[in-house]
């Protein structure tokens, strides 16, 4: 559900009492962006407290960093796959 249909069903009643039409879309637009403002991935971050916020654009660049400061496996020296006698 996206932050429209949560507020007019979590606010329904409130938007309900409120007569005047232009009033009640004040009071609906004004809380979806608070929503909005609030549901940033800046703020979600802070209060789950996650370290960082990578941007999309950057991904491809942070899962290499990641993979790169990896250690390496160990050579191998035998093979791959053990061989399998069929009789």
């Amino acid at each position: 559900m996206g932050f429209e249909g949560a507020v007019r069903l979590g606010f329904r009643k409130e938007m309900e009492a409120i007569e005047d039409p232009v009033e009640r879309d004040k009071f609906f637009r004004d809380k979806v962006a608070k929503f909005y403002e609030n549901g940033k991935a800046i703020n979600i971050a802070s209060v789950l407290e996650i370290d960082q916020v990578i941007d999309p654009i950057e991904t491809r660049h942070w899962i290499i960093r990641g993979l790169r400061s990896a250690a390496r496996p160990p050579q191998r020296t035998g093979r791959k796959r053990p061989c399998v006698d069929a009789w």
